[in-house]
């Protein structure tokens, strides 16, 4: 009856097979950090705050979504950084791939401000342990909500949305990278697990409004869902800033159990994430197998134009 169902339609591509990671067992970081209006400043504290991470045993290291500016529309420009560039164009971006070559470990490196030609992006850039750029993910889904009394944001009137889901084979194994509000969008996650990822990383600025509604609540889903590992990373708490983050940086299991988590103050989470889980969740509880590819399909757009 199982096979009438046609679990492998569901993805369109076929899923991948999960792949064999590099690593069973490794420490991870989320790096929970102050920011300021003084960007040198934030730099050094990220660099100083990466090299604790380190010493902790960290070999992957997560910083927050928009680390080095403050989180404000009018700000994106002020602080943005041509990546492409490098060096002194992009000091951010220098230094941390100076870090992970340096440390040796593997950076998602939160996200900045990116400028490229007539357009500004959030962008993630993940880093290997020799210091070279893995992936870059420009924020897909952009922050435009309005709740009345509440809180408006409008991260178009400045930003320009990504065009490209974003997955990176490294040395901590398949990560697929969303940033913020990106964790709202299931089909984005679900074609990460399709891809193979072994785990999602999401740096993220959720707000005092939606951080206590859904923060947590979105993590356990997308983990739980996709039976695989996700973190995300928060700036820490400023009352005093213009947009004033909810914090709570956590790390979530595959059976959607929180494993690591923090309240809104500055500090560095450090757990363990054991990718044996995988395997034996998904024997647990065999979704891969029992999805209906008789009734409902996801289009991986980008593999299937490739197949082509």
């Amino acid at each position: 009856m199982a096979s009438a169902y046609k679990p492998e339609a569901a993805r369109v591509p076929p899923a991948v097979e999960l792949p064999t990671p590099p690593v069973t067992k490794f420490m991870i970081a989320l790096c929970q950090l102050s920011v300021t209006s003084d960007k040198p400043r934030n730099i050094r504290h990220a660099r100083k705050a990466i090299e604790e991470a380190a010493r902790k045993g960290a070999q992957l290291i997560v910083l927050p979504e928009v680390w080095n500016s403050p989180y404000l529309s009018d700000s994106f420009p002020v602080y943005a950084e041509d990546i492409e560039a490098g060096a002194d164009a992009a000091p951010s971006f220098s230094m941390l791939s100076e870090a992970a070559k340096e440390l040796k470990v593997t950076i998602v490196g939160g996200s900045i401000p990116e400028r490229c030609g007539d357009h500004l992006y959030n962008t993630c850039c993940v880093f290997g342990t020799d210091g070279q750029l893995m992936g870059k993910h420009r924020k897909i889904h952009l922050f435009d909500i309005d709740i009345p009394g509440k809180i408006t944001f409008m991260e178009s009137k400045t930003l320009t949305g990504g065009q490209t889901p974003t997955i990176v084979d490294t040395e901590v194994g398949r990560i697929g990278i969303g940033i913020c509000y990106d964790i709202r969008f299931q089909e984005l996650a679900m074609l990460y697990a399709a891809r193979g990822a072994h785990l999602l990383c999401y740096p993220g600025a959720f707000n005092m409004t939606t951080g206590p509604l859904h923060w947590e609540l979105l993590q356990r889903a997308r983990a739980a869902d996709n039976q695989l590992y996700v973190a995300t990373c928060s700036p820490a708490r400023d009352t005093s800033a213009g947009y004033i983050a909810w914090g709570h940086s956590t790390v979530v299991g595959p059976f959607g159990e929180v494993l690591a988590t923090t309240e809104h103050e500055e500090t560095i989470i450090v757990t363990e994430i054991d990718y044996s889980l995988l395997e034996q969740r998904r024997t647990h509880l065999p979704l891969g197998k029992q999805r209906r590819g008789d009734l409902y399909q996801l289009v991986d757009v980008q593999r299937l134009s490739s197949q082509k």
